[in-house]
This record gives C-alpha cells, sequence and structure tokens, in this order.
C-alpha cells in the first residue's frame, strides 16, 4: 500500500525510497499517491543542478562532490539522467556505474534515469523524482542532466543552482561562449583545468559574466580537477554562498513559485493529452491520414481532436 510504503520512507528506508520512485517514473497511481502524501514534506533539500556538453567530466564531478559533501556530513541524492537505450527504453546506466563506490554509503542515495526521448537534458517525471528525494530527507538533491546542447536548458527551472562545466580545448571556445546554455549557470566550472588552454578558457568566460551579470549574484568561474579532488571544497563553499544569496535576497521564494507555475502548466498539459488520447479512438489515425494527404491543417485537425474529447 502506499500510505504504508510513504511512512517507512519518511523513516529513511532506503528500499521504500526505490520501490516510490519506480511507481512515480512508471506514472503509476500508487506514484500520484505517494506524491501527494508526500508533496508536504518537501521544500528543504538544496538542488543543484549539474549540465554541460557530453566528456565535460560531469559523473566524475558529481561524484567527486557528492564524497565532498558527505566529509562535510551532508546526506546526498543524486539523479543522473542518462541517455535512452534505443532497444530497451531504459538508462544505459553509465553514471551509476562510474559512481560505483558511493552505492555503499547509507548517507548517498543514486537514482538513474532514462531520458525516454525528452528533450531539455531531463526525464519527463525528473522533478516529481527530485520531490521524492527531498521528502525522504536529503539535504542535497544533484541531478546531473544528459550532455546538454545550447538550447538544453530547462534544469536550471528545476535546480536552486546551476553548474555549467565547461573543459578546454572543446572546439571553438566562443562558439562556446555564445551558448545560450553559459547563460543559465550560476556557477561556472571549467573542468580537466590540467589540460592545455584552460587559462583562455578561464579568460573568454569572465568576459562572457561581464556582458551577463545576474541581479545581485556574481557568477563565480572555478577550476577543477575531479578526478584529483581539486578546487572541489571551493565549489562547495561556492554553492553554500549561492543558497545563501537565495535565501537573503528574497529569490528562493520567487524561485519555488516560478517553479509551481510551470509545474502546474506542464501538469495539466500532460493529463489533458492523456484524457485526450484516451477518448480519441480512431480519430488520431484518421486525422493524422487527413494532415498527411494535406486536406486539413494540423490545427484545425486539433481543434477536432480536442473538440470530441469535450463532447
Amino acid at each position: 500500500m502506499p500510505s504504508e510504503t510513504v511512512e517507512k520512507l519518511l523513516a529513511g528506508d532506503k528500499r521504500a525510497l526505490s520501490r516510490v520512485l519506480t511507481w512515480v517514473e512508471n506514472g503509476s497511481a500508487d506514484g500520484r499517491d505517494a506524491i501527494r502524501e508526500l508533496y508536504s514534506h518537501t521544500g528543504q533539500a538544496h538542488v543543484v543542478g549539474i549540465t554541460g556538453p557530453t566528456g565535460s567530466g560531469k559523473s566524475t564531478l558529481t561524484g567527486t562532490i557528492a564524497r565532498a559533501l558527505r566529509k562535510r556530513d551532508k546526506t546526498v541524492a543524486i539523479v543522473a539522467v542518462d541517455p535512452t537505450s534505443p532497444f530497451t527504453q531504459g538508462a544505459i546506466l553509465g553514471d551509476r556505474i562510474r559512481m560505483q563506490d558511493l552505492t555503499s554509503d547509507p548517507g548517498v542515495f543514486i537514482r538513474s534515469m532514462a531520458t525516454r526521448g525528452a528533450l531539455g537534458g531531463l526525464a519527463a517525471s525528473t522533478n516529481e523524482v527530485v520531490a521524492v528525494m527531498d521528502a525522504s530527507g536529503k539535504d542535497i538533491v544533484i541531478v546531473e542532466t544528459v550532455g546538454a546542447g545550447q538550447d538544453e536548458v530547462e534544469i536550471a527551472e528545476t535546480a536552486h543552482t546551476t553548474i555549467v562545466v565547461n573543459i578546454p580545448g572543446a572546439g571553438d571556445d566562443m562558439q562556446a561562449i555564445k551558448a545560450g546554455i553559459l547563460e543559465i549557470a550560476d556557477i561556472l566550472v571549467i573542468n580537466k583545468a590540467d589540460l592545455p588552454n584552460a587559462d583562455s578558457v578561464f579568460k573568454q568566460l569572465h568576459i562572457f559574466t561581464d556582458l551577463q551579470r545576474k541581479p545581485g549574484w556574481d557568477v563565480p568561474i572555478l577550476k577543477t580537477v575531479a578526478h584529483k579532488e581539486q578546487g572541489i571544497d571551493e565549489l562547495l563553499d561556492a554553492i553554500d554562498k549561492h543558497w545563501g544569496f537565495l535565501e537573503s535576497s528574497g529569490q528562493l521564494t520567487a524561485l519555488s513559485r516560478k517553479r509551481a507555475r510551470r509545474q502546474l502548466l506542464a501538469t495539466a498539459q500532460s493529463i489533458l493529452l492523456e484524457r485526450v488520447v484516451t477518448v480519441a479512438d480512431g480519430s488520431i489515425d484518421e486525422l493524422t491520414e487527413r494532415i498527411a494527404s494535406r486536406s486539413l491543417d494540423p490545427r484545425s485537425a486539433a481543434e477536432q481532436l480536442i473538440a470530441k474529447s469535450e463532447a
């Protein structure tokens, strides 16, 4: 029963946490019931997003941050969003494999998720998974995205603190500077900073941050070598400082309202789409053929579909 499992989750049972997360990811009725019961227990965790291009060392950095947080006596949950397998539609679990040594730590919980075709570097149910981990009492929830492109910035609407990871020598540096993904950064990290050209990237990022200042917050640019644990303490201090800034400036409340509005509209859209598809019967195939044959435009077809669901 969901209520019994939820009680175990709130008491710190890892197995119950895993079960609820599975329900939520599958979109089951038990998952929806669990979210209803757990939601009043959310809002305590600091959600940290880590994004950046493929090959920038996000997984290694995530694991190193988690180990450093444990040394500071913080409990940690990690949501590692992996690419979807084209065969099983499941997560390839590369991130979980890289963080294998953390799985035996009772203060760390790792969940790999498949994107299942979702855009923005996250899976569709990521926000609900984060909410469950928050309710489970974790101090920090780290969300590591798939290797994100220039316009995949959804993580900024999920995390309180967004870390954008860069690396030296990843193609045209100036093109990287123009990338929209840099604009969401609360903290910029140059990982693998022991590689050549790290200083060049550092200088270019400084130019970018001078042009794209965030009101009240100077985006720090930090160098790390994650596999050597270099620069990690400075990064953790910057994460703590940003959390303090959000609280003292009132932006934490504003972020919560913005996230609530986005989740409301996204959930309503999902429910409405489900209702339309449920009552559509064969209408979808019929309207699809009419659009394909150019006898009906997509908007008119959609209006007919919605009208049928409301009849």
